[in-house]
């Protein structure tokens, strides 16, 4: 399976997790921690349900994934995140040391490329637009509903 592929394959996924959260009335962001070629952590928005700001979809993934790997560091793991990370959870990715951020769909708004990509470790491999308009599809439909 070639890179490309395997990234639409873990993006689907994420994908199944943001739906999850939409259907908790949480703003739908999935993600998940692959390590050799394996999901070893999932998560989505809890931010509603935990009443908890720093609930983000990337916060549950790395904390899961931290107790998996049994260590702060994930050097060999990638991220795959339905939207752009903020700021927050940029540090989170900097500090965890990731060796990859897979990245859907864009956030113009809250998006930490607005801020600088230097925001991810230097080590850190970095790809945006997977599944970029399925990925932004999902929070435009959620909003619609909303409004």
């Amino acid at each position: 399976m070639s890179s490309l592929d395997s990234d639409s394959f873990f993006m689907k996924i994420a994908l199944q997790e943001a739906h999850q959260a939409g259907e908790k009335g949480e703003v739908p962001v999935g993600a998940l921690v692959v390590y050799a070629n394996q999901i070893i952590a999932r998560g989505h928005n809890l931010c509603r349900t935990l009443n908890d700001a720093t609930a983000h979809a990337e916060m549950q993934a790395l904390t899961a994934a931290y107790s998996y790997i049994g260590s702060r560091y994930l050097q060999e793991c990638t991220l795959y995140v339905t939207l752009e990370p903020c700021v927050m959870c940029a540090g989170a990715c900097y500090w965890s040391g990731l060796g990859r951020v897979v990245v859907g769909a864009t956030d113009e708004k809250y998006g930490f490329l607005r801020v600088s990509k230097q925001l991810l470790h230097p080590k850190t491999q970095f790809t945006i637009g997977v599944l970029a308009e399925e990925c932004k599809t999902v929070l435009q439909d959620f909003f619609k509903k909303l409004r």
